[in-house]
C-alpha cells in the first residue's frame, strides 16, 4: 500500500486507531448511563466510516442532508433521523425513501411545517414521522420550553401524520469552557427536552422519543433520565474545538490535512503551504476559545505538533503558517517540500472539502481509501 508521503497534497488523512478509541469511549459513556447512542454521520459523510461507527448498518443514525440519508440507506441504514428542519419541498424525497422501508424521521418547529408533513403523508398514503425541535439554549432553532405551539404542532402531527417525539441540540455547550459549565449545559439540555415531552403527555399526546445531543453535552452528561437517545457526531474524529473543550486531547484527533511547504516569507515570519481554505475550510471556531488555534494546528508528517505553529491565514489554495500571536518560540526550519499535517478546528467542515480519506492505522502506510459524499 502507498504511504502518506507518496500522495499529492493536499489530502485528508484519517487515523483509524484514534477513531476507534473515540468511538469506544463515547459509546461506553452513553450506554453506561442507560441510553441509546444515535451517531451523527454528517461528520464522516462516508459509508465505510459509517460501518465502523455503527457496527450494524441497521443501528440508529443521524444525518444532516437528504443526500446523506439516501446514500446511507443504499448501504443498509434503515433507522435515520434527518436532523435539520424540514423544507416542505423536500418531503417527496422523504416519502420516496420511506417507501423503500427506511424509517426516516424529519424534524420541525412550526405549524406550517407540521401541516406540510400532514399533506405529504396524505399524498404518500402513509404517515411521515416527525420530531418537534426544542430550543434548549437560545443557540439555534426550535420551540422554547413552555411555548403553547408545542401542543398545537403535536396535535396536527398526531391527527394527520405521526408525532414521534421531541428533539433538541445543546449547541451552547461549544461555549462552555469548564467541566462545571459543561455539566450544567448538559443538564439544561436534558431538562428542556424532558419538560416538553411531559407537556405533550399531559395533553394526551404520544412522545415515544426524547432525543438530545451534541458531542460536548453528551461527553459531560451525568444523567439521562427521561431521555431515550443521544445524538453526537464530532466525537468520532474529534478536532481542535473538542480538544479545547477538554474532550480528549490533540492525540485523540483522528483527522488531519496533509500539506506541503511551498515557500517562505522570512521578513513576515511566514511559511507557505498548498493547503488553503479549499482544503482546511474557513472555520475559525477556536477564535472564541481559551486557546486560539488559527485555522489549524501544525504538526510534522507523523502527527507531532510544533507547539505554537498554527495556520494564521488562508486564501483559496495557500495556507500561511506562523507562530501563535505572543509566542516566544522560534519558527521551525521547514524547507520547501516538507510534508506536514494540519489538525483542523472543525472536523465536519474540513471533511466536507474533500473527496476521500486516506486511512492509516497510526503510521504512514495508507491501508484503505474511504470515499466521502458531497451534496444535499
Amino acid at each position: 500500500m502507498p504511504s502518506l508521503t507518496e500522495k499529492d497534497t493536499p489530502f485528508l488523512a484519517l487515523d483509524r486507531a484514534r477513531m476507534d478509541r473515540n468511538l469506544a469511549r463515547m459509546r461506553a459513556h452513553v450506554e453506561g448511563l442507560g441510553v441509546a447512542l444515535r451517531p451523527h454521520l454528517k461528520t464522516v459523510k462516508s459509508v465505510p466510516a459509517a460501518r465502523r461507527i455503527l457496527g450494524e448498518m441497521t443501528s440508529p443514525a443521524t444525518v444532516s442532508t437528504l443526500q446523506e440519508a439516501e446514500a446511507f440507506a443504499a448501504a443498509g441504514c434503515t433507522d435515520l433521523v434527518y436532523a435539520v428542519g424540514i423544507a416542505p419541498a423536500k418531503l417527496p424525497r422523504v416519502a420516496a425513501l420511506r417507501a423503500t422501508g427506511v424509517d426516516l424521521v424529519v424534524i420541525l418547529d412550526s405549524v406550517a411545517q407540521a401541516r406540510a408533513v400532514v399533506d405529504a403523508s396524505k399524498a404518500a398514503g402513509a404517515p411521515i414521522p416527525a420530531l418537534i425541535e426544542i430550543d434548549c439554549d437560545d443557540a439555534r432553532a426550535g420551540l422554547a420550553p413552555g411555548d403553547p405551539a408545542l401542543v398545537e404542532i403535536g396535535r396536527i402531527l398526531h391527527a394527520g401524520a405521526e408525532l414521534r417525539g421531541v428533539l433538541t441540540h445543546g449547541g451552547a455547550s461549544y461555549r462552555a469552557f469548564t467541566p462545571g459549565a459543561m455539566m450544567a449545559m448538559a443538564a439544561q439540555e436534558r431538562a428542556s427536552a424532558v419538560r416538553c415531552a411531559e407537556a405533550l403527555a399531559t395533553a394526551g399526546l404520544p412522545c415515544p422519543v426524547v432525543s438530545i445531543g451534541s458531542t460536548p453535552s453528551a461527553y459531560f452528561a451525568q444523567d439521562f433520565t427521561g431521555v431515550t437517545e443521544v445524538r453526537a457526531g464530532v466525537y468520532t474524529l474529534s478536532d481542535l474545538m473538542m480538544a479545547g473543550l477538554g474532550i480528549g486531547g490533540i492525540d485523540d484527533i483522528a483527522l488531519s490535512v496533509v500539506t506541503t511547504v511551498i515557500g517562505h516569507q522570512p521578513r513576515r515570519g511566514w511559511i507557505l503551504t498548498d493547503s488553503g481554505f479549499m482544503a482546511l475550510s474557513k472555520d475559525h471556531g477556536t477564535a472564541g476559545m481559551p486557546v486560539d488555534q488559527g485555522y489549524g494546528l501544525v504538526a510534522d508528517i507523523d502527527g507531532q505538533p510544533f507547539g505554537d505553529l498554527v495556520v494564521r491565514g488562508v486564501s483559496q489554495e495557500h495556507g500561511v503558517l506562523a507562530l501563535r500571536e505572543g509566542s516566544t518560540a522560534t519558527l521551525p526550519d521547514l524547507p520547501v517540500g516538507t510534508l506536514l499535517r494540519i489538525y483542523p478546528n472543525h472536523a465536519c467542515a474540513t471533511v466536507a472539502m474533500h473527496g476521500s480519506f486516506a486511512v492509516t492505522d497510526g503510521g504512514r502506510e495508507i491501508v484503505e481509501d474511504w470515499p466521502i459524499m458531497r451534496g444535499w
